[in-house]
């Protein structure tokens, strides 16, 4: 198992309608499946490459924090090899799964996720930030139509007990507010 110590990362969320159009389906991406340890915020995420069919398997745990006034993502992790991992998994509960794409946008480097299963019809931009002056100046495309950014409900560990029913809810009253 190899450590990583915990990464601050400068992000804005937005919900989007679908992948923009210098994206398609079929362009380059990996397969999510993070499946949620209960009670915690303990998350495995095991990474697939379609294309070269290579595993990557990662024990994360993840939380929002207030950095600089700035709402940032914290992660800490471990990737583990394939015995560690199936001691782990045995741990996991409910799962998300989604296809994440990759794309740089104005000096930002953009993860388009496009989620399955009981989340399908949700799509999200995040966003990140190599400085807070970056994160500050930045003018979000017209492709980015709300805001989500530092939103508890659009955590993994939130979503994994929802629907896509769920999330619409969540979206009007986010329009309603």
């Amino acid at each position: 198992m190899s450590a990583k110590t915990t990464e601050t990362h400068l992000s804005r969320l937005f919900l989007i309608e679908g992948l923009p159009e210098s994206l398609t389906p079929a362009s380059s991406h990996l397969q999510l499946f993070d499946g949620y340890i209960p009670n915690t915020r303990i998350r495995i995420r095991s990474v697939r490459d379609p294309y070269s069919k290579a595993w990557t398997r990662i024990l994360q745990q993840v939380f929002l924090s207030g950095e600089a006034g700035h709402t940032a993502v914290k992660y800490s992790e471990f990737h583990l090899n394939e015995a560690e991992y199936e001691i782990f998994a045995g741990l996991e509960g409910p799962e998300i799964r989604k296809n994440r794409y990759f794309q740089e946008f104005d000096r930002s480097r953009v993860l388009f996720d496009i989620y399955l299963g009981k989340l399908q019809g949700l799509a999200t931009a995040s966003f990140e930030f190599s400085s807070i002056e970056d994160l500050d100046a930045f003018v979000p495309p017209p492709f980015a139509k709300i805001e989500v950014t530092g939103n508890a409900f659009f955590l993994g560990t939130n979503l994994v007990e929802k629907t896509f029913a769920d999330v619409q809810e969540e979206i009007r009253e986010l329009i309603d507010a």
